[in-house]
């Protein structure tokens, strides 16, 4: 087994960090600001149009995609494009129904309320979201026994916007509901330069755009992970080649960070190294590639996998995980002995 990691600390895990508090600045407002999604904001601009010639409330938008993505920002973009209030809470936070009723009577006419990880919503409170997004109104159960009473509230209009790193754990009622479905793609090192470069930009950091590229290329898709490394790469330029990040600047600051070429950190070169060296490569099976790198099933499918699988490291098989010969070449280990895929 190799040592337990701490992967929510991971500079290139996907999820939010407690450092990422600062990245409110860097997030875009308008439509125009965002970068990237071309096909989705194509689409957002036609149904917000339509919705403010109808004078009418957005219908119900699920968000899904791989985590960093941008959802939760897109969804603040929506309610500034309606010219609406946002109210932003999690499907973990939800814990019983009244949550979910108090913050739904308190919208006013055209409202988004943003619910993020909405497939861990528990499912008595998703039943109390069924009529409320067909026919905005909620039933009440005041009260317990023969003396209970059900008390019927209208809502007003409003917009839900549900966000979601794992589209098919939402129940199918639920997710009929959605009149739009977006899918957020991860983004092309392109597209990341010039979320670094603007971003860059805002922090008042100086870089050049093969800079930019270079921190692009190693930010696994993601421009939470670009926005985290640019700014680790700053502390850098600002000590080594005075405040400027280029080419070499960023080279150096990202081999000291252990982020290579590809976006890999120590975590993925060891997971990798260890299913090779102790599994000739796989199949490995789920539970014991968790139990070798101490960290739950869920996390393995959720942070570690998505990437590699994406960059064609490896592969999921009826028999368990493979790694593939793409790996073997990037570690710079010889393939001998590497057992079949299926």
């Amino acid at each position: 087994m190799i040592e337990e990691t701490d992967y929510e600390n991971r500079l290139v895990s996907m999820d939010y960090l407690p450092e990422d508090d600062g990245d409110n600045p860097l997030r875009p407002r308008t439509l125009e600001e965002y970068i990237g999604q071309e096909k989705v904001k194509e689409n957002l601009r036609v149904y917000i149009e339509a919705a403010k010639l109808r004078h009418e409330a957005l219908d119900h938008v699920l968000l899904y995609g791989p985590p960093g993505l941008g959802k939760t920002t897109l969804a603040a973009i929506i309610a500034h494009e309606m010219g609406v209030n946002i109210r932003i809470t999690s499907g973990p936070a939800l814990e019983r129904p009244g949550d979910l009723a108090a913050l739904l009577t308190n919208l006013d006419e055209g409202d988004v309320l943003f619910i993020d990880e909405i497939h861990r919503m528990p499912r008595t409170v998703e039943e109390i979201l069924y009529p409320a997004m067909e026919d905005f109104s909620i039933d009440i159960i005041n009260g317990k026994g023969q003396g209970a009473m059900s008390i019927h509230l209208p809502l007003p209009k409003f917009t839900l916007i549900g966000a979601t790193t794992r589209a098919g754990q939402l129940s199918a009622p639920l997710r009929d509901r959605f009149g739009v479905l977006s899918r957020l793609e991860l983004y092309t090192p392109e597209e990341l330069g010039q979320i670094v470069r603007r971003s860059a930009g805002i922090l008042g950091a100086s870089i050049t755009e093969d800079g930019s590229l270079e921190v692009a290329s190693r930010s696994r898709g993601t421009p939470r992970i670009a926005n985290r490394l640019l700014k680790r790469v700053r502390d850098f330029a600002m000590v080594l080649s005075g405040g400027v990040i280029d080419e070499p600047t960023a080279r150096i600051a990202l081999a000291r960070m252990e982020i290579d070429e590809l976006g890999l950190d120590l975590v993925d070169r060891r997971m990798l190294t260890a299913m090779i060296e102790h599994y000739k490569g796989g199949p490995v099976g789920l539970e014991t590639l968790a139990a070798m790198i101490g960290e739950e099933a869920v996390t393995i499918e959720d942070v570690y996998e998505p990437y590699l699988m994406q960059i064609g490291f490896l592969s999921r098989t009826p028999r368990g995980r493979v790694v593939l010969p793409a790996a073997y070449e990037h570690l710079g280990i010889p393939m001998e002995g590497q057992q079949s895929l299926f």
